[in-house]
């Protein structure tokens, strides 16, 4: 198998045309810091595949200090500065599985898999497909269609640039930009003080209390295969910033795990799709004990941090499990190193 990696930031994207739409106010350092975590991730656990050869696309401009640490076996595929699109084209094209890791902040991984999707090397993609891709990439469709389906989500509502409060919207509230990856845009609203009018479409909702949760799946044919659960780690009051990820309390798992399928499914059944490669779930687990408190947050339909973390728990990895399960041949998996998945960034 001829396996291509490409991850935006380390690709190509920061020279690219939509870095100031995804970087914003970012620094470019920590972007980049992800980036890499996942890609050599990646590749680490490619590289231990028998019969794979694995190609990555690795931007010309990278600062020395962000080069990449590769197995020595794995192909490096330099790419010139505003050459990332023509450059992913090509390569994909050589290519028989290809693994996109990218921001569905201004649409970006929907326009690379529309992109080989108009070539008609779209079924290389492990992700997708396109519908279930641009529904969870929007917050508020996302929950539109987990709320019909009955999938607990917080109240909330659509917000365009320069809309003032709701009068009597519940309070504390958070505010995030509409289409967008992460913390994109968020807001914390404790009081009506301290909110700030969107500069673009956004979604205001309801701050829900208890534990923020990641659970991510590997979707494929054969069905959704839910890994470890993972409790986020954020350091700061008012905006607070991801610091990592460590294995969940054992007595909310069976919860985590439930309501992360539900949603999952739920949004194929409205999009009328079904979800290839890996599909991350943020959740609230509620103070409740019966998990009537319970929320989901988004949806991400593709491939996250906890990557890097959670491969270091399963003897081999996860790249082999997720191009089978993407295939239609799970593999079962082995028992966690919990200790192994802790993740704390940099």
């Amino acid at each position: 198998m001829r396996l291509l990696l490409y991850e935006w930031c380390c690709s190509g994207g920061l020279h690219g045309p939509d870095a100031a739409a995804v970087a914003g106010d970012a620094s470019p350092a920590s972007l980049i810091t992800e980036g890499r975590l996942m890609l050599e991730a990646l590749a680490d656990d490619a590289f231990q595949l028998a019969q794979c050869e694995v190609t990555l696309l690795t931007d010309s401009l990278l600062p020395a200090a962000s080069e990449l640490c590769l197995p020595v076996g794995v192909r490096r595929r330099k790419v010139a500065g505003g050459e990332e699109l023509v450059a992913l084209l090509d390569a994909a094209r050589n290519a028989d599985a290809v693994i996109l890791v990218a921001p569905e902040t201004a649409g970006v991984l929907g326009s690379r898999l529309s992109l080989l999707q108009a070539a008609g090397i779209g079924d290389r993609v492990i992700g997708g497909p396109m519908s279930f891709v641009v529904t969870a990439a929007d917050k508020q469709a996302t929950c539109g269609q987990l709320a019909a389906a009955g999938v607990p989500v917080p109240a909330g509502r659509t917000l365009e640039a320069g809309d003032q409060l709701p009068v009597g919207f519940r309070l504390p509230a958070v505010i995030k930009a509409r289409r967008s990856a992460g913390c994109d845009g968020l807001q914390l609203i404790q009081t009506a003080a301290d909110f700030q009018p969107p500069t673009g479409p956004a979604r205001l909702e309801a701050l829900v209390a208890g534990t923020p949760a990641s659970l991510a799946c590997l979707c494929g044919v054969g069905g959704i295969t839910a890994l470890l659960p993972l409790e986020q780690l954020f350091d700061g009051e008012g905006l607070p910033t991801f610091r990592g990820l460590r294995p969940l309390a054992a007595d909310l798992r069976p919860r985590a795990e439930r309501l992360a399928v539900r949603a999952i499914e739920a949004l194929a059944l409205g999009t009328g799709s079904r979800p290839r490669g890996w599909v991350g779930v943020d959740m609230i687990m509620g103070l409740r004990t019966d998990g009537r408190d319970d929320r989901v947050i988004e949806i991400n339909p593709r491939l996250t941090t906890s990557f890097a973390g959670l491969r270091r728990g399963q003897a081999g990895g996860l790249v082999r499990p997720l191009l089978e399960q993407a295939a239609g041949r799970p593999v079962p998996l082995g028992p966690w190193n919990e200790t192994a998945c802790e993740l704390l960034l940099p």
